[in-house]
């Protein structure tokens, strides 16, 4: 693992005589890819879920949370993955806490890095991994955090883990794999997030890609990892959180991203991302102190 302390994070765990509070860094990223490092003593994250892959390294400490019905334990060096649409929390192992790094790459781009033919996207049910190649591809894209990816460098990452993640689950590029309607698939997606601030009907989606709601949802789940409402949910959120970093109130991100109230925009956000709009304000806040 070539990610070092010597980094800029370094500096700011030594810049405290007293204990290191909690702070969340979000770094450089690109079209379908988000990179972040944060620093935990206890509680992190309640339970939630992404819809997109989220490959993590921990870099110092124990990183601790529950998926898919047990406990899980990172140790600096060992790398993560977890599935789309997985229900997980978050917490330190430790008393002293733990550092770590994620990397979020939406499904499509793992699909695409695997080659033609639809195949269902790679599953791992092992969410802490030491396998070299898994733990190498990971660690590369988490490097040099905070300079701009180089389009090429970021199709580099997402081959190397698309690649990783087939050899561990070889039965997701295999001919016997379901073919799904990419095509139509693609033309849903285009369209959720054109109108994600808006209220979607399925009959809009069956209109627009010929397949009925029960195929639509199964194929969108196979290709993208998730179902396609919270495919609009997560849009929604996303947008949410941009206008929140440039300095939107929280009652203004909601109306303006499509939720029904603040209440609503509050418990969607905490589901999706473990902490509500305040904390993670908060967080940003005090990385940048």
């Amino acid at each position: 693992m070539d990610i070092s302390l010597t980094e800029a994070g370094k500096a700011r765990l030594e810049r405290s005589c007293g204990p290191e509070r909690d702070w969340v860094r979000l770094g450089t990223g690109t079209d379908g890819i988000e990179r972040m490092e944060a620093f935990f003593r206890g509680y992190a994250y309640d339970p939630h879920r992404h819809d997109t892959y989220a490959f993590g390294l921990t870099l110092s400490g124990v990183q601790s949370f529950d998926y898919r019905g047990a406990r899980c334990d990172s140790l600096g060096g060992q790398a993560i993955v977890l599935h789309p649409d997985e229900v997980h929390n978050g917490r330190s192992g430790i008393e002293s806490g733990f550092r770590y790094r994620m990397l979020y790459v939406e499904p499509r781009l793992i699909r695409q890095a695997m080659g033609e033919g639809g195949h269902a996207l790679p599953f791992i049910s092992t969410a802490v991994s030491q396998e070299p190649r898994l733990v190498a591809a990971i660690a590369r894209a988490l490097r040099d955090l905070d300079q701009p990816f180089d389009p090429l460098a970021a199709d580099d990452v997402v081959e190397r883990l698309a690649q990783a993640l087939l050899a561990l689950d070889p039965a997701a590029g295999s001919a016997g794999s379901s073919r799904l309607d990419a095509t139509m698939l693609e033309r849903a997606r285009d369209y959720l997030d054109i109108h994600a601030a808006e209220a979607v009907d399925s009959s809009r989606l069956e209109t627009l890609t010929g397949l009925d709601r029960f195929a639509l949802a199964r194929q969108f789940r196979a290709a993208f990892g998730t179902s396609p409402y919270n495919y609009l949910v997560m849009r929604r959120l996303e947008r949410a959180r941009r206008m929140i970093a440039e300095g939107a109130a929280l009652a203004d991100a909601a109306f303006a991203c499509g939720f029904a109230d603040q209440s609503h925009f509050t418990r969607q956000f905490r589901r999706a991302y473990g902490v509500t709009p305040g904390r993670w304000r908060a967080l940003q806040r005090q990385i940048r102190a």
